[in-house]
This record gives C-alpha cells, structure tokens and sequence, in this order.
C-alpha cells in the first residue's frame, strides 16, 4: 500500500483529533461505560472523518480504503480500546452495504446523516444463539403490504444504547433454494420505532466506554423501502461487509499494539531490580524487539489486505488473515508486557492493564479466531469432509 503525503495528512487529522477531544475525556467515559457519541461523532463528521470512502454525493471523500486504514490506524493512539471499536460501527460496520446497495431514499436520510455525524449507527448481527454462526440468525422480518414487521433480538450491539438507526440482519423467507443463506436480508431500523426495548446495557470485560445493548424487537414495522438491495441477498451483502470491518478493527490495534511495548520499554527502563534496570536483562530487550517485529509484519498483512480490496480482488482471505494475525500478536503483546510491570501491571488503572482488557475482543468481535482459520482453511483448500 502507498503511502502518501495524503495519507499522512489524514492520519495527521485523525490524530490530533484523538490527541484534544478524546484522550482527555478517555477515563471519564471509561468510568462511566458510555462515551458521547453525538458529540463526538458530530465534530468527526465537521471534519469529514465519518465518510473517507463514502461517496461525494452523501457527504463522503470519494476516496479509496487506503486513507481510511490510515485513519484508522490513527485511531489506535486512543488511550481506550472501545472508541476506535465505536466509531468503527460508524464508519465500517454498519454503513458499507448502504453505501454500496441502498437505495436513493436510505441513502438521503440515514446514511448522508451518519457521515455528516448527525446520525448514530449500529449494526444488528449477532444474537444470543447466533454470534459466529450468522446464518443461524433467529430475528424474522415478515412482509405485510408496504411494510416489514420484525420480532427477536439482537446481542452485544455497540452503540447500542445511543444509536439512531441499525442495519439489522434478519431472515425475511426470500430463500428459493431453502437454505439459511438465501433468506437473509438487510434492513435499517429506526431505533425510535413503536416496539423496540434497548434499555439493557451490558457489562464487559473491557472496552468499557462503548455503550453494548441487547435489542428487543416486538412487532417492530418498518416501510419495505428501508430494504438494503434485494430481499434474501443479505447474507452476501454482510459478509462484504465484514471484509471492511475485519481490515478496519486490524488496523485500528497497531498503534495501540506499539504503544503497549513503547510504554513497557519506559517503565522497564526505570525500573530497578537486583542491581540494574529491568530493561538491561537481555530477555527483556529480545522479547520487546520481537513484540516490535510481530506488530510491523502485522501491518505488512494489512496493507497487503488493503491493496487487494483497492484492486478489486476478492480480500477474503488476506483480510481473514489480518484479523487473525493481528488479534492474536495484540493478545500476545498485552499479556507479554504486562508481565514485565510486574505487580503494577495488575492494577486496573494501568495503561498495559487497559490495553489487556481491551484489545482481548479483537479474538472474537468481526469474526472469531475459529470462524478466521475456517475461512482460511477454505481458501487455501485445507478444508473439507474427510471420506470415510
């Protein structure tokens, strides 16, 4: 992927914008376990940081995914894990497949609003029985006339709690070959309608500053022309869609990944045990240095990943791979250094303990470890029964 004097400048932006509205605020909205989203996104979208690779024509830069992994790896300077995850919703998450297949309407006043920041998104996957296994998504939408009606529930819904709208995945009975896949389909959901309950907040582990809601639809009837694209093409748009999502949550924990050893290599070269620092045992140093090469070849795997979506290759797998390799490097970065604080590393205020807690999600949310070696099994064509 080339990197530009444009490019530079957007991370440049990105930056300064988590260095003065965000990081001061961090451990506020940490404690609270809800972050402004209104506020925050609205002075993103001023900025034209909501839209980098949404159309011209809804607000957006027009510009290719490259500029919006440099704004996302910008984000990873962001002292908490649950905002990059929160605004990602917004930008990556819940908003590709309406670029891309809605119609004139959903674009005008649901999309156009979320680039501007006017608009909260969340997406509506996963559900308590249905998390890796999307095509076992229980939440129906029935066609009655001009309308949808809706019943079920969504699980662990960032921004959930705030959001205005959620494209919502559903199963709508479009299927003509009876399978779980072809009768899916995307539907955007005011979160303002007659029969919706999101007052349940969850409490995580980490990322504490995102708001996480489950969702109750009861009879919840939305018009047929909130439809993304084609009824029963739902499962294909969300698994587009998670190509974006898998590369922008990969991006997004690099420089957290950097800061976790950057920060450990301060501390050990303070700290003194047995008549030196820390940081002069020469495992310490090796461990750092190896932690520092993991992160640069994750990056290498992003990028790669990146140009294949720009070229308008199939990214499955490269993108699979980068959610994978990423995930795992940042656990093993954020147990490895907290390791070297020592006592002080088990303290809930501690910046390596914040980035454990954190970054522990990138494993499962987008798309489980297990479902990533699944997909890449497949590609690589590993996978299959074997015969009896």
């Amino acid at each position: 992927m080339q990197y530009t004097h444009e490019h530079q400048q957007l991370f440049d932006t990105t930056k300064a914008f988590v260095d003065n509205e965000i990081n001061p605020h961090a451990a506020e909205w940490e404690k609270a376990g809800l972050w402004p989203a209104r506020e925050v996104l609205r002075k993103m979208g001023a900025l034209g940081l909501l839209g980098i690779s949404k159309p011209e024509e809804v607000g957006g830069l027009g510009l290719d995914y490259s500029y919006q992994v440099a704004f996302a790896e910008a984000l990873g300077h962001c002292k908490v894990g649950g905002l990059p995850m929160a605004i990602g919703v917004q930008t990556d998450m819940a908003t590709p497949a309406l670029a891309r297949y809605g119609n004139d309407y959903l674009k005008q006043n649901f999309l156009k609003p979320a680039v501007a920041g006017e608009m909260v998104a969340c997406i509506g996957v996963s559900e308590p029985g249905a998390g890796s296994d999307v095509a076992g998504i229980k939440t129906t939408a029935v066609r009655e006339g001009d309308e949808y009606v809706i019943n079920g529930q969504k699980m662990w819904i960032t921004n959930g709690t705030q959001g205005d709208w959620v494209c919502l995945l559903v199963n709508t009975d479009e299927s003509k070959d009876g399978s779980r896949h072809g009768n899916k389909s995307l539907i955007v959901v005011p979160l303002d309608a007659k029969g919706i309950d999101r007052r349940t907040k969850l409490d995580k582990l980490g990322q504490r500053s995102s708001d996480t809601a489950i969702i109750f639809f009861d009879n919840v009837r939305v018009p047929a022309r909130h439809l993304i694209g084609e009824p029963g093409k739902g499962f294909v748009y969300q698994m587009q869609q998670f190509q974006e999502e898998r590369l922008f949550l990969s991006a997004s924990i690099l420089a957290s990944m950097q800061q976790c050893i950057d920060t450990t290599a301060d501390y050990t070269r303070q700290r003194a045990a047995f008549g030196q620092t820390v940081l002069d045992n020469q495992y310490v140093q090796f461990r750092l240095a190896e932690l520092s090469t993991e992160v640069e070849a994750c990056r290498a795997l992003v990028y790669r990943a990146t140009e294949d979506l720009i070229a308008g290759r199939d990214v499955t797998l490269t993108a699979s791979m980068a959610k994978l390799k990423t995930a795992r490097v940042a656990r093993e970065v954020a147990d490895g250094c907290l390791q070297f604080w020592g006592g002080q590393g088990y303290m809930w205020d501690n910046p390596v303990s914040q980035f454990y807690r954190d970054l522990r999600l990138h494993s499962i949310g987008g798309g489980a470890d297990e479902i990533m070696l699944g997909i890449i099994s497949k590609r690589l064509g590993y996978g299959g029964k074997r015969k009896a």
